[in-house]
């Protein structure tokens, strides 16, 4: 396995991750959180300390998506050198359209005979 395939199975498990965890959340104030601390019981920390953990591992795991997608651009095959060049089995190669030179050896002076097709 390479670098960059590393890179995208982690960039598809924390987005994975932090699908989960904003989906568990509830944007009016419940979801896991009223779970564990509803009916007036304190079980894992209450209710704020789970919402402290969500908004905080929602935060952490953006953090780490953004960071491993920045880091896998410089993992890309081929991303690192000049587009005109190619390292095949450690050789260097020119991909480049190579330059054309005109042919000096024909004719110089075109009379009007030579553009009539006589």
């Amino acid at each position: 396995m390479n670098t960059f395939t590393i890179f995208l199975i982690l960039i598809v498990l924390v987005a994975f991750l932090l699908i989960v965890v904003v989906m568990v959340q509830n944007p009016k104030g419940g979801g896991l959180s009223s779970s564990f601390g509803g009916g007036g019981t304190q079980q894992l920390g209450g209710v704020k300390k789970t919402t402290d953990f969500l908004d905080k591992s929602t935060w952490a795991l953006a953090t780490l998506l953004l960071a491993l997608i920045l880091a896998s651009n410089f993992a890309i095959p081929g991303a690192g050198g000049s587009q005109d060049s190619k390292v095949i089995n450690g050789e260097a190669t020119e991909n480049s359209i190579p330059a054309t030179t005109p042919d000096t050896s024909a004719n110089d002076t075109a009379t009007p005979a030579d553009s009539i097709g006589g």
